[in-house]
């Protein structure tokens, strides 16, 4: 099939989204589809206010021609941004059928950032966006409860895996003292002060780059930051971490810790949605209010137990729940994905 794919987030970006979407596109591309992934590269765009390396495209008027040049079987919304509301606008106009996605809770943000806008007001441009769609994925039945409960509908599993070609256990010189290492994005959502502030053994390492870097590196000067890592050199910091710190209160999923858990590393997070979809509570990861005894208790977990679970997750079985959620132009399913085709590809949870 044609796939097309529209994403405001897109390379150089580095998040859970780009992750998710690379992975997807690779393992869509071996199973014989040929996709189109429309992103801000190639349209003019401007940074976004208060998050400057993130594009906002402006020559919307050119999404039109770009999707019936590729003349589409399927077209996916991965993002409620301006390419994902051009696209929107286009498909609608034409009556054709469309799947979409919501990887963040962008209301918790927004509001997080400017908190005299309310909840509310972000529920609200959730809901007028993904209305026309006929599919709403989501990571986790978390997500989907909550939300069903904001009045979206037609919600739909869409799971995600790990790399474990890329992301595992690796025969590393492990430091003398405990290292506690965070690994995303430098914003305001991660909640990353409620790590950084706590009295812990050994060395903290902070992974990432984003708006708040300047402002951190200078508040907690014992802390080391080392900006973006990738590929093989990321796979090194999460197999010389100790435990992985997770402090964000928002994020509906955090791909970081199914990657440091394929790397042997336990997780410290707060009990909340994302780290209580991941995380096995004693075995891959210690959930706590107190985030400094859930750091503390994770240095007690078994790595081989945290790199055996993580490697049951593939990115081939996402892909296939992937395609199973997708309608065809028409409004007709994409395909009809049978238990034993999501097993024989290695999926756990194909249903």
């Amino acid at each position: 099939m044609r796939i097309l794919i529209v994403s405001d987030a897109w390379l150089p970006q580095v998040n859970g989204v780009v992750t998710s979407l690379q992975a997807l596109v690779t393992e869509l591309q071996a199973l014989g589809h040929q996709v189109l992934l429309l992103s801000p590269q190639g349209f003019r765009s401007r940074p976004c206010p208060s998050y400057p390396e993130i594009p906002l495209v402006w020559d919307l008027w050119r999404v039109g021609a770009k999707i019936e040049a590729f003349q589409p079987d399927c077209v996916h919304l991965a993002t409620e941004g301006p390419l994902g509301w051009a696209a929107r606008r286009w498909l609608v106009k034409r009556g054709l059928a469309f799947s979409s996605a919501i990887h963040t809770r962008f209301p918790e943000y927004v509001h997080g950032r400017w908190p005299r806008v309310p909840l509310s007001w972000g529920y609200a441009f959730l809901r007028l966006f993904h209305r026309p769609s006929q599919a709403v994925l989501v990571t986790t039945e978390r997500m989907r409860e909550t939300f069903a409960s904001h009045g979206l509908d037609r919600l739909s599993l869409w799971r995600k895996g790990v790399d474990t070609a890329l992301f595992r256990p690796l025969a590393l010189p492990r430091p003398d003292q405990p290292v506690f290492l965070y690994a995303g994005r430098l914003a305001t959502e991660k909640n990353l002060e409620a790590f950084l502030g706590l009295e812990l053994p050994g060395e903290k390492w902070v992974v990432g780059d984003g708006p708040l870097r300047a402002a951190l590196a200078a508040r907690y000067p014992a802390a080391r930051f080392f900006g973006y890592r990738q590929g093989e050199e990321l796979a090194r910091f999460y197999g010389q971490a100790s435990v992985l710190v997770f402090p964000s209160l928002t994020d509906t999923y955090g791909l970081v810790m199914l990657e440091a858990l394929a790397c042997g590393t336990p997780v410290a997070a707060f009990p909340v949605a994302g780290p209580l979809d991941v995380l096995e509570a004693g075995v891959t990861g210690c959930l706590d209010d107190d985030l400094q005894r859930a750091c503390l208790a994770a240095l007690e977990l078994d790595r081989e137990r945290c790199a055996e679970r993580a490697g049951r997750l593939s990115w081939r079985a996402s892909a296939l729940e992937f395609l199973a959620r997708q309608p065809m132009l028409d409004g007709e399913p994409c395909v009809a994905l049978s238990p034993e085709w999501g097993q024989s590809c290695g999926g756990e949870f194909i249903r």
